[in-house]
């Protein structure tokens, strides 16, 4: 079968033609329909992810397939069931073996590219903005990044919750697509001083930062009066010093967020959070936006939309 793999952090990921897998112990095999893809998947074909696994190991985190195999001991979910997994690799290839207790069956509404997508940006805005900013109805939620893969969840989910959401973005395109994912205000970071616009807007309660950098730094300077602030990644690039001096005064809590590492120390939390996000979705509260979809052989082209910030929303490769 056709696997994308990184076989050395110093060379481009390529597709290889490996042995189909087999379930061990616990395991499912999934034959995979579509792989969402995050930011992560760029660090890991690096070696710098914070979970990256020893080369050789195929890219692609999050995915949506049917179960086609089961391992010894396994019994749900059942050969035929449609079911999407977070399996942190193992994504960007025709089959794949995941961890049988971590796969969700999709709804049969549920598309297979959006079921992909699904998990890790919608449940990092969820479960960050409810279980650790403790986002309030009638609060202001900054979001950065607000067109890219989580920051458009994070608009969606902000306003689901009663915030007033301020979207700040790259240009007028994107900021159009986090308008029509309910922002109420939008800024351009292209030609907007942040700090300015958002004060001038009654400051921000909440911040949800997924770039880093210069936006970080604004954001902070824009920050009411015990508000908190959320850095979910640096897709910057830029890895923000935090000025102590600035939340000592305004009594500002700065939250690291990291929705990976619940699946090590408090999987329920992720468990209890999909099954809300399913609910919010089956309502229609939530839309999920797709910017692209591509074969496996564009694989690497995927990734370029990635690190070039040209998506919006999510990229999804359909092997």
């Amino acid at each position: 079968m056709r696997a994308f793999q990184v076989s050395d952090f110093s060379a481009r990921p390529k597709i290889e033609e490996i042995i189909p897998p087999k379930p061990a112990s616990g395991e499912v095999l999934l034959q995979i329909q579509a792989c969402g893809l995050n930011f992560a998947d760029l660090l890991m074909a690096k070696g710098t992810y914070q979970d990256t696994p020893p080369p050789p190991f195929t890219l692609g985190m999050e995915v949506c397939g049917t179960v086609i195999a089961q391992g010894p001991g396994v019994s749900e979910p059942a050969i035929g069931t449609r079911v999407a997994v977070f399996g942190g690799q193992g994504g960007l290839a025709e089959q794949g073996v995941f961890p049988a207790d971590l796969c969700r069956a999709v709804p049969d509404a549920m598309p297979a590219p959006v079921a992909a997508g699904f998990q890790v940006a919608y449940g990092t805005s969820h479960l960050a903005l409810t279980r650790r900013a403790n986002l309030q109805a009638g609060e202001t939620l900054l979001v950065l990044g607000a067109a890219g893969g989580v920051g458009l969840t994070a608009v969606e989910i902000g306003k689901a919750l009663g915030a007033t959401v301020i979207a700040v973005a790259r240009g007028a395109e994107k900021l159009q697509i986090a308008k029509a994912a309910g922002a109420d205000h939008l800024i351009d970071s292209t030609s907007a001083d942040i700090k300015t616009a958002v004060k001038a807007l009654g400051g921000a309660d909440v911040v949800y930062d997924p770039v880093g950098g210069d936006g970080f730094k604004a954001a902070l300077g824009a920050c009411n009066r015990e508000a908190r602030v959320l850095t979910i990644g640096f897709a910057s690039g830029d890895v923000p010093q935090i000025p102590a001096n600035i939340i000592l005064v305004k009594n500002i809590t700065v939250i690291g967020f990291y929705w990976g590492g619940y699946l090590k120390f408090r999987p329920k939390a992720l468990t209890d959070s999909l099954a809300e996000l399913m609910k919010m979705y089956d309502d229609g509260q939530l839309k999920p936006h797709i910017s692209h979809t591509l074969p496996l052989d564009q694989a690497q082209d995927a990734l370029d939309l990635l690190s070039s910030r040209k998506a919006t929303g999510k990229v999804v490769v359909t092997p």
